[in-house]
């Protein structure tokens, strides 16, 4: 370390100590500060010293009245009171409810506590074809608690607030409801609520007025509390409650869910940007203009016979801006969504807003992980709403997606079919083969028999390839209909919702091992879905060459009974799913028809035998000889298996 990079140091830390010491307050500001301590100490312990003596004496009061005394009551009336504090006159009053509705919602609010005890979506009706309601009064609460001054801690929800006016309404129809909270001297609280003409987003505010005179120094946030029972909106219990969760998103994050199958709770230190409430078509969300900490989340799975599917708790910290110079804290703004989990209005929320201040509400559709959630958004979805638009029978409109779908994956089932073809007519030089060697050869076998593709240009695994690419279709299918909330409460056929399953036989009876796994019911799409299944298994299996080996018979009962397993699982799914899964099974039926009759199997193994002769001729590529390393090594892995097993056979013996 040379001389100026000392010195500049001795400098630094030399400034350092001289504005410690100037700025060093005097002994008689340190012994202002400390009086003024005192005061407040003294101050805050007469307080409580007067409260205790004025709750002892209370006490002594009551003992020495009669049981049945009239001044008793008002005793206990006048403690009761004294516990809200500076917001003791809200302590009592009379109940008034409002109504802020528009095209979509009907919302209900109460005085007391100044919340919604009421949400009711016109645009979709419920099992008795009411309108859906999310909850009333009994079902759910939400509450905010405040620290006052002189130990007071209070609740929102206990307190009536009292309308400072008529529910106003502007030029573009959104409506305004403002309720105050008024303490017994000027400051209070105004909760401010502003519904759109045509939106399920619910506006929030908080304003404050003076509130900072009666909440003590330090005091710079509340707690918000929700809770709510999530009711069964749907026919399928098993499959509503499957979707039914509590998800929140962090502020600079993606969106998370606590437990869907059990009771879950988590504590969350990170910031909060909303929390939602959800159900499997519904949602209730409350969203903060900054953020909540301290999160405290809690998912509890409610009993079959209760008739709801879950209760959810949410306890969050909202902090508050300093005081400004007029005494009040700045106003805490909130966004409530009473609304379908629709997935165009719920990202629409997102459109012209920067990347890092997205919503992501559209993460409340389930629409699978990964790349199936890309080939619903950018390929589903898109298609889905196009037909949408000219079509109102969304039997038809899956009917022609899957259509769309199969012909866009055409080039890979011909792809596949030819494939399987070349097995096919090569099948009797690979019986020639196991004929010529014996069983207990079997690595000598495979080799053979990869001379035989390696000569002819045929890769065993070439048919698989396509079959692959078509996954993230079928299993994004798969998430896209039962979180549709399109197809809830349409009926095709004999099908009376599409989003739940079309049961043509019922019972009661509760059957161990059958009701829990296939329910009480029969799906007629889920029948013919599987009956289809089973022929086109048969049909691809006429189409395949099926291999000479040990375990060959118990893999094609496997195939057969793949199907009827499937039954056991689609019977609770949504009608739309299956009707899917039937159609496209019988458009792959037809295509395979097609694809056969416009093959000539003659002459592809004329082909397969003239690439032979000129592969015979010329000296072999560079691929088939790294699929032909691939394949030594398969070989010498089944030698090694082969090798044990003959080990494990002496050791028995």
């Amino acid at each position: 370390m040379d001389k100026n990079t000392i010195l500049g140091f001795v400098l630094i830390i030399g400034i350092l100590i001289g504005f410690s010491l100037l700025n060093r307050p005097s002994e008689e500001d340190i012994a202002r500060q400390q009086a003024y301590n005192d005061s407040i100490s003294a101050l805050h312990q007469a307080q409580l010293e007067a409260e205790a003596a004025t709750a002892a004496l209370r006490q002594a009061e009551l003992a020495q009245l009669p049981a049945d005394s009239t001044d008793k009551d008002s005793i206990l009336i006048e403690q009761a009171l004294s516990s809200y504090g500076d917001f003791r006159p809200a302590a009592q009053g009379q109940e008034q409810k409002f109504m802020l509705e528009n095209d979509l919602v009907r919302l209900t609010i109460s005085s007391k506590g100044a919340q919604v005890v009421s949400a009711q979506l016109k645009n979709y009706t419920s099992q008795d074809s009411s309108d859906v309601e999310l909850f009333n009064d009994e079902e759910a609460n939400y509450s905010f608690t405040l620290a006052l001054r002189n130990n007071h801690i209070v609740n929102t929800g206990d307190m009536y607030f009292v309308p400072t006016g008529d529910i106003q309404k502007d030029e573009e129809g959104n409506q305004t409801l403002t309720l105050r909270l008024q303490s017994q001297n000027e400051a209070s609280m105004d909760f401010v609520y502003t519904l759109p003409a045509d939106d399920y987003m619910l506006d929030f505010a908080i304003r404050s007025n003076q509130m900072n005179t009666i909440m003590p120094l330090g005091s710079n946030y509340m707690i918000f509390n929700w809770n709510a029972k999530i009711r069964q909106q749907e026919k399928g219990r098993q499959f509503e409650e499957r979707y039914s969760t509590l998800s929140y998103k962090y502020v600079a994050d993606d969106v998370e869910n606590l437990s869907a199958a059990k009771d879950d709770d988590k504590k969350v230190a990170n910031k909060v940007k909303w929390v939602a409430f959800k159900d499997q078509f519904f949602s209730s969300v409350i969203i903060a203009d900054t953020e909540f900490s301290n999160s405290n989340l809690e998912s509890k799975v409610e009993p079959k016979e209760s008739g709801y599917l879950k209760t959810y708790k949410a306890e969050m910290q909202v902090d508050l801006a300093a005081a400004t110079a007029g005494g009040n804290w700045e106003d805490v703004n909130f966004r409530f969504y009473f609304g379908p989990n629709k997935y165009k209005i719920l990202s629409d929320y997102d459109k012209g807003v920067p990347s890092d201040e997205k919503l992501k509400l559209r993460n409340l559709v389930p629409l699978g992980w990964g790349i199936f959630g890309w080939v619903n958004r950018f390929a589903i979805i898109p298609m889905f709403n196009l037909f949408s638009r000219f079509i109102d029978n969304f039997g038809i409109i899956i009917l022609l997606m899957t259509v769309v779908i199969k012909l866009v994956l055409y080039p890979l089932t011909y792809k596949s079919y030819v494939s399987s073809a070349k097995m096919r007519v090569l099948k009797p030089e690979i019986d020639e083969i196991n004929a010529r060697i014996p069983a207990d050869k079997a690595a000598e076998r495979q080799k053979a028999t990869m001379e035989l593709y390696g000569k002819v240009g045929v890769s065993p695994f070439s048919g698989c390839l396509p079959t692959l690419l078509q996954m993230p279709i079928l299993f994004a299918m798969f998430s896209f209909f039962p979180a549709s909330i399109e197809l809830r409460g349409e009926s095709f056929l004999w099908a009376k919702d599409l989003s739940a399953y079309d049961a043509i036989v019922s019972w009661n009876a509760y059957i161990p091992l059958i009701t829990p796994y296939f329910g009480n019911h029969i799906s007629l799409f889920t029948l013919l879905m599987t009956v289809a299944t089973l022929i086109s298994t048969k049909l691809n299996m006429a189409n395949t060459a099926t291999p000479d080996q040990p375990g060959a018979g118990m893999m094609k009962w496997m195939m057969y009974l793949m199907p009827v397993m499937f039954m056991f699982i689609f019977n609770n799914y949504a009608s739309g799913l299956s009707y899917y899964y039937f159609v496209s099974t019988l458009i792959s039926i037809g295509q395979t028809y097609a694809i056969r009759a416009s093959v000539d199997e003659k002459k592809l193994l004329a082909q397969l035998h003239a690439k032979r002769a000129t592969n015979s001729s010329k000296k072999q590529p560079e691929t088939a000889k790294k699929k032909l390393g691939f394949m030594e090594r398969l070989e010498k892995m089944q030698k090694e298996q082969e090798k044990m097993m003959r080990e494990r056979n002496k050791k028995k013996r």
